[in-house]
């Protein structure tokens, strides 16, 4: 993984000085709260419903144990506890208090992590493939190209003010396991004649209006990545709609424009970029790329798996995954218990991930966007041992990819953009389902869950998403169905009138009774809905 160098280290700590000064003059009433809001924001301090929360970036969801050891500390010293893993590769802190948190930034800093541009109109962290540097099906590893874009990205000056948040994923494969047509911008490494390129996505998201991105260039050389993504920002950063923020994103410019018009205006735009030779030079790609070399894997290594234990034999099933070298499987932490919070972890439990790290994954882990962890490198001989660990530690749940796991965003538990609560729906539907123990038989089925329009649950890409929103002051969920994040990307459809608390869990159940229903042999829950269409589903939710 990336490591910082002088200049990396001295930028971040100066940020740190510099924000601990704008906090003590908050604190002494010689800012205002509306001139202090875009300071924070620009160092990812929120002030939700009770507290102040903070953001801390996570760069294409790559951390070492040092490092989720801090994450751990961090917990315990300035929060209550826990953490709060998030759908963009991050963690979030939900009770910071304003005068400690130039302390919790400086605690950051010693490790080389920050919470720099995890808010405002800026680019946002920048995230990838979490199989990155160990999915057998990889051109390449992606990381490398994210971390030069993050660099570059980084304080740039003429994109700290854009119209509205900006996000960037980068993946290598043609699965795609970021959600990479829904992002501002998503850049796929791909092959032409022997030469890799980048194919670029421009004009995604979710939020009020979900759009798929189109493809806007299927090649651009790796020699003019930066370039290219500065000409895609520079055409937005003209145009966006700075006078209604419902109306910002680029999306909306993508579609308002034309697909064509927007590329044509790009390509305008890189043309002039070339000639002023912004792209970083490639020995710098080359310098970057090192930090990312493989692991020294074993060679030799056994493949075989002890299965006489059904529980260890389940969690290998569910929550591992093949690795491009022979002896070694990736192997997914999953941070959704029955009847538990999505994406939190406990300081014991951030502590005890950094240790199964160090000791069986090459002292790396990654943050997922579907709120999990991920120990990259494990090899195949030592996954009873870490199941073990895991299982002793709260962690073992054997349910990736299944509706036990569930994305939801902190809703009106915490937020205060929110207008219903996530965290109790996700926690009754797992219980809902662990208890009548259909959770195998409907195989694969993502559910993701917001507590408002914004979309941080990523509602609009599950194969069932739920919708919190406000009716006449009460609670109501709308129910979603047919999303998809991967490489066969759709948005979800509501279904019909939405449900109370209770009625969107039994409405869950129903539509998977369907499914198991109408379902032909080897189809997913996707399979079936696309297959049979809305109206059987609603059928039995409305008659």
């Amino acid at each position: 993984m990336y490591l910082y160098d002088q200049y990396d280290q001295a930028m971040v700590d100066a940020r740190v000085e510099e924000f601990r000064d704008q906090t003590r003059r908050r604190l002494e009433g010689r800012l205002s709260e509306d001139q202090f809001k875009p300071l924070r924001l620009m160092n990812g301090l929120y002030l939700q419903l009770h507290a102040y929360m903070l953001r801390v970036a996570i760069p294409y969801g790559t951390l070492n144990s040092r490092q989720m050891h801090m994450l751990a500390d961090i917990a315990d010293k300035y929060d209550r506890g826990y953490g709060h893993f998030t759908t963009r590769q991050n963690i979030q802190y939900n009770w910071i208090k304003l005068e400690e948190a130039p302390d919790l930034l400086a605690d950051l800093a010693s490790v080389e992590m920050h919470a720099i541009q995890t808010s405002g109109n800026c680019i946002r962290n920048i995230s990838s493939d979490h199989f990155a540097g160990a999915a057998a099906d990889e051109l390449v590893d992606p990381r490398p190209y994210a971390e030069l874009l993050r660099q570059w990205s980084s304080f740039h000056p003429e994109f700290n003010f854009l119209p509205r948040k900006f996000k960037i994923a980068v993946i290598a494969s043609d699965t795609d396991r970021a959600a990479m047509k829904l992002h501002d911008i998503g850049i796929q490494i791909v092959e032409r004649d022997g030469a890799l390129g980048a194919a670029f996505y421009v004009g995604g998201g979710m939020g009020r209006t979900p759009m798929v991105a189109p493809c806007i260039r299927e090649f651009v050389p790796l020699d003019q990545l930066v370039t290219y993504a500065e000409a895609c920002l520079r055409v937005y950063n003209r145009y966006g709609r700075r006078d209604n923020k419902y109306k910002a994103r680029i999306k909306i410019l993508v579609h308002e424009l034309g697909k064509e018009e927007y590329a044509r205006q790009v390509e305008e735009e890189f043309a002039h970029l070339l000639s002023l030779g912004i792209e970083p030079p490639l020995a710098e790609l080359e310098r970057i790329r090192a930090y990312f070399a493989d692991p020294a894997f074993e060679a030799g290594l056994p493949t075989g798996i002890d299965r006489s234990d059904p529980d260890f034999a389940l969690w290998v099933d569910r929550n591992t995954v093949p690795h491009k070298a022979p002896g070694y499987a990736s192997a997914v932490i999953s941070l959704k218990p029955v009847g538990g919070i999505p994406g939190d972890a406990s300081a014991a439990q951030m502590h005890e991930m950094a240790e199964l790290a160090k000791q069986y994954s090459f002292d790396e882990c990654r943050v997922t966007h579907t709120q999990n962890i991920v120990l990259p490198h494990v090899r195949i001989a030592d996954l009873h041992a870490l199941w073990t660990r895991l299982d002793a530690a709260g962690l073992a749940n054997p349910n990736l990819d299944t509706i036990e796991d569930i994305i939801a965003c902190p809703g009106l538990d915490y937020c205060s953009l929110a207008n219903a609560r996530s965290i109790p729906v996700a926690q009754k539907i797992s219980q809902r389902f662990a208890a009548n123990g259909r959770t195998a038989d409907l195989g694969e089925l993502k559910l993701k869950i917001s507590g408002c329009i914004n979309a941080c649950g990523h509602h609009h890409a599950g194969h069932i998403g739920i919708l919190g929103v406000d009716k006449k002051g009460v609670e109501n969920y709308q129910l979603l169905l047919g999303g998809s994040e991967a490489q066969d990307t759709s948005l979800a459809r509501i279904t019909g009138p939405g449900f109370d608390e209770a009625g969107i869990v039994d409405a869950v159940e129903t539509v998977t009774e369907v499914y198991l229903r109408e379902r032909d042999a080897g189809e997913r829950f996707l399979d079936t809905y696309r297959r049979i269409g809305m109206e059987p589903f609603k059928e039995a939710l409305y008659g």
